[in-house]
């Protein structure tokens, strides 16, 4: 967690993800990029000069604004020995975002996310769950503020599927950041049902087959996976949730939807995710 990027608007959610991105760097000994992303209109004219000379006045004075309030979120929160990097790019919002990480190694994403439901979701998603589907580097999103310190408890929803060699490391690594107890969970519903007995004896072979430590074993029974991740969560009071993603696309993602993502738009709790490579 040595180069954290926040996708920031200004908003109070991308505040929050800012100063929570201080937090971990302060104790990665790492550091914090900002991003603010301008999405511009598509601007016309059969006279092409007047509108480049609107469109270099309107970047500009859009840069000098985002400065301005960069200045002031480094001023009302300290960060003595964390480098923050401020940028402004112009774009699409995902794409700068996706092209920023892979441009500058960056190790995490912590996004301040509003979440989304209804036809909004449906149709577009949120930015932050199109980027929770692509990303190549785990993302933290969250809505309030979670003090490091209070982070002691992981939930991590299990599917028991056989390539999770790289999902199961990064979580290793999250559990040990955190100095954290990690709770595995099977969630069992109506069409993804098995017996308590088989589900937990391939629970405690995964946790040998990967050398788990400091964790519990659970089965929680509920009508859908996202429901049960969230009542689960509840149930234990638990700190934050940890989820891989297969990263669908396009319309079966529309059609079938993905727990993780539905996750990420719905609780309120933060939510670690990470794309399972295939």
């Amino acid at each position: 967690m040595k180069k954290i990027l926040v996708p920031c608007d200004f908003s109070n959610h991308a505040i929050n993800a800012f100063r929570f991105a201080l937090d971990i760097a302060s104790e990665s000994n790492g550091q914090v990029h900002l991003l603010n992303v301008v999405e511009l209109p598509m601007m016309h004219d059969t006279v092409l000069m007047p509108v480049l000379s609107f469109e270099e006045a309107l970047l500009k004075e859009l840069s000098e604004n985002a400065e301005t309030q960069f200045k002031k979120l480094k001023s009302e929160y300290p960060h003595e020995g964390i480098k923050v990097i401020t940028i402004t790019r112009f774009g699409y919002i995902y794409k700068a975002i996706t092209d920023y990480i892979d441009e500058n190694e960056i190790d995490l994403v912590i996004m301040g996310t509003h979440g989304a439901s209804g036809l909004k979701e449906i149709l577009i998603g949120s930015n932050t769950e199109k980027i929770v589907r692509n990303s190549p580097v785990p993302v933290l999103a969250i809505k309030e503020y979670p003090h490091k310190k209070t982070i002691k408890s992981i939930v991590f929803p299990n599917t028991l599927a056989k390539d999770q060699e790289d999902l199961v490391m990064h979580i290793k690594d999250l559990q040990n950041f955190f100095h954290a107890k990690l709770h595995i969970v099977w969630i069992n519903t109506p069409a993804n049902f098995t017996g308590d007995t088989v589900t937990m004896q391939r629970l405690e072979e995964f946790v040998k087959r990967f050398m788990i430590k400091d964790y519990t074993l659970n089965i929680f029974n509920d009508p859908n996976e996202e429901a049960g991740v969230i009542n689960f969560t509840h149930s234990i009071k638990a700190d934050l949730i940890a989820m891989g993603t297969r990263g669908r696309k396009g319309l079966a993602h529309t059609l079938s939807g993905s727990v993780t993502e539905d996750v990420v738009n719905h609780v309120d709790y933060p939510i670690w995710t990470y794309v399972i490579k295939k």
